[in-house]
């Protein structure tokens, strides 16, 4: 079956954060995709709904089933499921692990330029962020382990979060580089969360490494999981967290629950199960289109836009412009392109001050819609004197 992923959705009035929170006309910022769910979602959601009784939900087996075996089949990574938890979310997870396995005032290491809410999530619960920023040559993001080690042997530093694929810099961390940043938070005894919710939005022929796959002897690896932002369905609030660690796992499960986090509803349950396992050709040929788009993006630039140069990437359908030769900073030009052409970006600055000279492309839309924001980004940036 061939999916359509051509069609524009109106999405407007749909109390939708992408389109409904700012005042814009082409939202291509925050990490959602403007395409419909797959056909199989969406029956198996509206078969639940026919149902006609939503009370309270318990986690059926075939929940946690579903996980081990999309992560068995197509990452290689055999989980358990006593060592499974539900969360309502990733950021959720992570904030509730930072109370559970922190103390007020502990250094938590980031590596940025890093999604923003990293920063967020640390600083909410009265702990202190430390970077490690991630080395640009101008080509491609690399891994400054020097300082990275200096800082985990800090005694300070307790946590690591890492995020794997990387983004905004769409990256997938490779084996020696995975296994390097799991051998050293071992040997400082900090525990490393891996944030894997883009895993599988990937370029064709290319598949992300699990952090956990190859730290299997580590007892300090905890790894959250979702399939919100693969299947497009982050409304729909359902993750795991994975942790092998017994004694980290009940005080993570205890910190969850007393935060709230840990309740399903009947809607998570039948998103997810369908999605792992009935979706799997809609992502394959979702993963195509979006690498297509940013085959277009790429000549776009090459073409029309030259001062503007795509950082390469083999994940996520985020895409890093490199602005640097444009004389704005990553929130005034941001501003500028909205301003004069209604487009609105996610300024590189809220990644980490050495994202300031870049801005952030979301372009899991259309081909239609996604080449209007390119020539609305080549207006703004054509007009700057």
């Amino acid at each position: 079956m061939k999916y359509d992923f051509d069609t524009i959705i109106d999405r407007k009035n749909t109390a939708s954060a992408k389109w409904d929170y700012f005042d814009t006309q082409l939202p291509m910022w925050v990490a959602d995709m403007d395409f419909k769910v797959a056909p199989e979602i969406i029956e198996a959601l509206t078969l639940r709904v026919q149902h006609g009784v939503f009370g309270y939900a318990l986690i059926p087996d075939e929940f946690f089933n579903a996980y081990i075996k999309w992560w068995d089949k197509r990452h290689n990574f055999k989980m358990k499921k006593e060592n499974l938890l539900f969360s309502v979310g990733v950021m959720p997870s992570i904030s509730s692990i930072i109370r559970a396995l922190t103390k007020e005032n502990d250094c938590i290491l980031i590596q940025t330029p890093v999604y923003h809410i990293f920063f967020k999530v640390v600083l909410d619960n009265n702990r202190k962020v430390i970077e490690n920023k991630l080395l640009y040559d101008g080509k491609g993001y690399s891994i400054d382990f020097e300082d990275l080690e200096e800082k985990l042997a800090d005694v300070n530093t307790t946590m690591m979060l890492l995020c794997n694929p990387h983004n905004p810099i769409g990256k997938i961390w490779g084996k020696d580089e995975l296994e390097r940043i799991a051998f050293l938070c071992k040997k400082h005894d900090v525990i490393l969360i891996s944030d894997e919710i883009h895993c599988d939005l990937v370029d064709p022929g290319k598949n992300y490494i699990s952090l956990e796959s190859i730290a299997d002897s580590y007892d300090n690896v905890i790894t959250t999981l979702a399939p919100t932002k693969t299947f497009n369905i982050a409304g729909i609030q359902s993750s795991v967290v994975h942790v092998k660690n017994g004694q980290l796992r009940d005080k993570i499960q205890k910190r969850l629950e007393l935060d709230d986090s840990s309740h399903i509803n009947v809607f998570s349950i039948v998103a997810t199960i369908t999605a792992f396992n009935e979706c799997e050709e809609w992502l394959n040929q979702l993963n195509e289109y979006i690498y297509q788009n940013k085959l277009l993006v790429n000549d776009f630039l090459k073409k029309e836009l030259p001062m503007v140069e795509l950082v390469p990437s083999n994940a996520t359908y985020l895409l890093w412009l490199d602005c640097s030769k444009i004389k704005l900073k990553s929130e005034e030009l941001a501003e500028h392109i909205n301003k004069s052409t209604g487009l609105l970006l996610s300024p590189g600055k809220q990644f980490g001050q050495n994202g300031d000279d870049f801005q952030r492309l979301n372009i899991a839309c259309p081909k239609e819609m996604l080449l209007d924001g390119l020539n609305r980004l080549k207006e703004a940036i054509m007009s700057i004197e």
